[in-house]
């Protein structure tokens, strides 16, 4: 892989580039709290398939930095999906890439349908793995689904801001053995991710990532236009493949039953059986299979 740096008007964001330099435009998007590692099985296919593919470091990972130095509370940490999603259309533009395929994961599917309800013509084909669109206002979710969110509950609390300061790794490690089958990922695996989360911000990002979302802080106003625009939006016009494990004990499958109604230009849902929340990670074949198949069908 090859490793490139752009300068945003916020950021000094790293990527990573991979496949034939002049092969179709794909752009990859990681979550949390993971890395651009959780697409490494997934890249050989689509390398041979003829994608170049852009795998960024979202702000608060690896060596991705903010131009400006925290000081206080300022510049914000901005984790809202509008502001990651701004951070993406800005490599596109300094790659000058005029449209793109995608593939974003948790938060990556988020910034996905950001892009495709702010940006719809810059997005040739869109697949997400583990997170459905859902327009309007945000709601408590069932019980079920409530309970899953232990830890977004729980990071909107000054107790557990105190103990994820304290311990990153612990929190995030917790997060990956519960949120699949027993022993789906290596330790190896884990550590590759890990040392993104190493990043200065990478406490910051995420905390306003979840509070915003629940209304425990402030939306960033440097963002307001973006985010009226996106929370107007009730249907998505870019094809879209959904990917979803069904023992996903994150997001919860049933949270992604009838998406489908969103999409005006083309929606399929692929469960995966024995598939936690990695699909990418845990079932790279059958995941690559389908992304292809949803890409290159389309591309017609």
């Amino acid at each position: 892989m090859r490793v490139h740096e752009v300068k945003t008007s916020t950021l000094k964001l790293v990527y990573e580039e991979g496949g034939p330099k002049n092969g179709r435009p794909l752009m990859l998007v990681h979550g949390w709290p993971d890395s651009p590692r959780t697409f490494d099985k997934l890249l050989p296919a689509l390398h041979n398939a003829g994608y170049r593919t852009i795998a960024p470091y979202l702000r608060g990972y690896g060596p991705t930095e903010f131009r400006s130095p925290l000081i206080g509370r300022k510049p914000r940490r901005t984790g809202q999906p509008v502001a990651l999603a701004q951070d993406v259309l800005d490599l596109a533009g300094a790659l000058k890439w005029k449209t793109f395929d995608f593939i974003g994961h948790d938060w990556g599917a988020r910034v996905g349908y950001t892009l495709a309800a702010l940006h719809p013509k810059r997005l040739n084909r869109m697949v997400t793995l583990s997170v459905a669109f859902q327009p309007g206002s945000l709601k408590a979710p069932k019980l079920s689904q409530s309970q899953a969110y232990w830890y977004q509950w729980f990071l909107c609390s000054k107790p557990g801001e105190a103990a994820f300061r304290a311990d990153p790794l612990a929190f995030c490690k917790r997060q990956w053995q519960t949120w699949g089958p027993p022993e789906w990922f290596s330790e190896q695996e884990l550590a590759a991710a890990a040392q993104c989360w190493m990043n200065k911000d990478f406490v910051d990002v995420a905390l306003h990532y979840y509070r915003v979302r629940w209304g425990h802080a402030e939306a960033d106003p440097q963002y307001a236009v973006q985010q009226a625009r996106y929370d107007a939006t009730v249907t998505l016009d870019v094809p879209t493949l959904l990917i979803h494990g069904m023992e996903d004990y994150c997001v919860l499958p049933e949270t992604t039953d009838g998406a489908g109604r969103h999409f005006t230009n083309g929606y399929r849902r692929l469960l995966l059986e024995g598939v936690g929340h990695f699909p990418q990670r845990e079932q790279p074949g059958t995941v690559a299979d389908a992304i292809l198949q949803h890409l290159l069908e389309l591309k017609g």
